[in-house]
């Protein structure tokens, strides 16, 4: 248990721990859940989690191969997305009722916050693979500007339109604040594993401990995207304009 061996065997314990969770909740959502997309979301959370193992031991046999470990980085942070949302869905504010709000825009909030979880989750495979030296760094820098702009964009969209909105106003802010730290945790990253360990023979603990942080902080930021645009979609009406609303169901009743 020296070296990285100790970190990999706790990797692998807490590793199944989670897949013992994930188990007993799809478990248990097949008992008591009567929503019947939330019982096949619980099978689909079981299936990843099966899926990531895989993957994982693929990462071990094949001596790490950039593509199967960014895989299995990308996957386990699908997975936690996955539970988060479960919770989301299983929680009493989602249980209770509630009054859309329509919206008159054309690029809805709706795809805006959607666009915005698709930037982040293509960002942490760029960032993936950098890490497991399969790409360089310069689509990792590129692929955080054009997340932060989006995330901006859609934050100050939501913060300035719907304020007022709990179920909203809250995940965004949440949102900015894990994006400012979040760039932080990258700029520090940078400087401890480019500027001043790349001829380190060992890692140092502060390169360990600044990855792992950038790391964790991008899968929360994934996470709290994809609840801003769940909630996006439940809570706001896109308008639909008169004239098609009419054309619509008169096609319909000629065919």
């Amino acid at each position: 248990m020296v070296g990285g061996i100790k970190y990999e065997h706790t990797h692998r314990m807490i590793a199944e721990f989670i897949g013992l969770l994930i188990i007993a909740m799809a478990v248990w959502t097949q008992r008591v859940e009567p929503r019947k997309w939330m019982r096949v979301l619980g099978w689909t959370a079981l299936a990843a989690v099966v899926g990531q193992g895989i993957l994982g031991g693929l990462t071990v046999l094949n001596f790490l191969p950039w593509s199967v470990s960014t895989a299995h980085a990308t996957l386990g942070q699908m997975i936690f997305c996955v539970a988060v949302a479960v919770a989301l869905f299983t929680s009493r504010a989602w249980l209770q009722d509630y009054d859309r709000i329509t919206e008159h825009l054309t690029l809805s909030t709706q795809v805006l916050a959607s666009l915005a979880a698709g930037c982040v989750w293509l960002q942490l495979i760029l960032g993936a693979a950098f890490r497991h030296s399969g790409m360089k760094l310069l689509p990792h820098l590129v692929g955080a500007c054009v997340v932060t702009a989006m995330l901006c964009w859609t934050i100050v969209r939501v913060l300035t339109r719907y304020g007022a909105v709990d179920h909203l106003r809250k995940p965004a802010q949440l949102l900015l604040a894990l994006l400012m730290f979040q760039l932080g945790l990258g700029f520090a990253a940078y400087l401890t594993r480019l500027t001043y360990g790349h001829n380190a023979v060992q890692p140092w603990q502060i390169m360990v401990v600044s990855t792992v942080a950038h790391v964790a902080c991008g899968a929360l930021v994934l996470a709290v995207s994809v609840v801003l645009a769940i909630q996006s979609r439940r809570m706001i009406n896109v308008h639909v304009p008169e004239t098609a609303a009419r054309t619509v169901p008169h096609k319909a009743v000629t065919a």
